[in-house]
């Protein structure tokens, strides 16, 4: 456990950093990271803060206030109002680009796997390359089903997409079987849903699998002599995910040049993807559910907080507050999860709690490296003091479970009871 630990902070969280640092991906550990920087261990010592001195005033900034837009001030009485005016603001500082109509999907492949029907699809957008999709669903179901819009992880590998949660043949990339088993108990967690009566859809994100950034669309100068050669190739795709990371603070700057974020971005594509969902023959639109681990859990969040058409949402490792963010575990996190301005008017699980009064499941890990334990414990009780005023206690749960950074198979086993609980009965 505390080399799988140590592995994520290392491939994920320094690699959401952009660091330009020479060496460290080579590092097998803490210690020999604190080796070579002095002091790094020390960052996980309560007394101090990633940005030295100026974190304690940096805090201080909203310390004894509330976000302007939380539903927890006074003068916020009235849940329908609270939520149309926090929403618009929240739309505002995020920029959502606009996407259009829904898309004219494109199915590539049909066939049945492991008693599920699978499609193979892909829908264009107004850039980038078509996004490629996996809709997975009991291969003998009659009539229209829930529907799930399941979120693929981070994990510091942008070079796949849905092969992170799906299994589509018997022929798994020896990537995905590892990834599967260190943060899913050796289940693509997709596939287990959708064998419980779901019809499910897991598209790439934004930068991932199929809409990651390909090397020859980059100047020469910026490729570090790495090609898009021999693309499935365990070591090229090392390469390329150690590019990716350091690539991520260019793309954050540069999305902010366009007058967008990084999470609004997330949010336009994610929600094409739920329209494509959504007007599926086979799905009943009115009982649709989204949720993910780690950078899944992130776009629940968003997604969640924001599109009503989400009645039962289930969001894994990726629930803190932004003083955490601010002050312990930024150095851990992808410039993804960042609005600017943001924390003035809304805390982190404030976002998600746009949705109360509808189900809402958090679930996190007692030692996941990405958030302290004080943070997290913030984050659920301000989930419960905006559920609690909307007089909605009984529609949110957060559980906790033993371990890092992960959703294994206990915790899969609570969401999806949760999901039928929400979306079936």
């Amino acid at each position: 456990m505390k080399n799988k630990r140590r592995d994520f902070i290392k491939y994920s969280g320094l690699a959401g950093m952009g660091l330009g640092l020479k060496g460290w991906r080579d590092l097998e550990s803490f210690d020999r990271l604190n080796a070579v920087y002095p002091g790094f261990n020390e960052w996980q010592n309560e007394s101090l803060s990633i940005i030295g001195q100026y974190g304690p005033w940096a805090a201080k900034r909203m310390e004894g206030k509330r976000p302007s837009f939380s539903f927890r001030n006074p003068e916020w009485t009235d849940p329908e109002a609270w939520r149309k005016s926090a929403r618009q603001r929240l739309k505002e500082r995020m920029a959502i680009p606009e996407l259009g109509s829904t898309p004219r999907v494109t199915v590539h492949k049909q066939y049945v796997y492991d008693g599920l029907y699978i499609e193979e699809l892909s829908w264009p957008l107004p850039y980038g390359r078509p996004t490629e999709a996996v809709l997975l669903k009991p291969a003998n179901a009659k009539g229209p089903l829930p529907g799930i819009l399941a979120f693929h992880d981070h994990g510091g590998n942008k070079y796949f997409g849905t092969r992170k949660i799906t299994k589509t043949s018997d022929q798994q990339h020896p990537l995905m079987v590892s990834h599967q088993r260190d943060y899913y108990s050796g289940f693509a967690w997709a596939n287990e849903i959708a064998k419980k009566g779901y019809t499910v859809l897991v598209p790439d994100a934004f930068v991932f699998g199929s809409r990651r950034v390909m090397m020859h669309d980059v100047p020469v100068s910026q490729r570090r002599g790495l090609s898009d050669e021999d693309p499935e190739n365990p070591e090229k795709i090392k390469a390329y995910n150690e590019w990716a990371g350091q690539h991520e603070h260019i793309l954050a700057k540069s999305l902010f040049c366009a007058g967008t974020t990084w999470p609004g971005v997330f949010f336009a594509e994610d929600r094409v993807a739920l329209d494509v969902l959504a007007a599926r023959s086979d799905v009943d639109a009115n009982r649709l559910g989204c949720g993910g681990l780690s950078g899944g859990g992130l776009r629940t969040v968003f997604m969640a907080g924001l599109d009503e058409r989400i009645r039962c949402a289930v969001c894994v490792g990726f629930m803190s507050t932004w003083k955490d963010f601010l002050l312990n575990k930024s150095y851990t996190h992808t410039w993804m999860t960042y609005v600017p301005l943001l924390p003035n008017e809304l805390e982190f699980p404030e976002i998600l709690g746009l949705r109360a009064p509808l189900p809402t499941l958090v679930l996190n890990d007692v030692d996941d490296a990405l958030y302290t334990m004080d943070e997290m414990k913030k984050a659920e009780q301000i989930l419960k003091e905006v559920y609690g005023k909307a007089e909605a206690a009984r529609q949110f749960e957060c559980s906790y479970y033993p371990g890092p950074h992960k959703f294994d198979a206990a915790m899969q086993k609570e969401a999806f009871v949760w999901f039928d609980k929400h979306l079936k009965s």
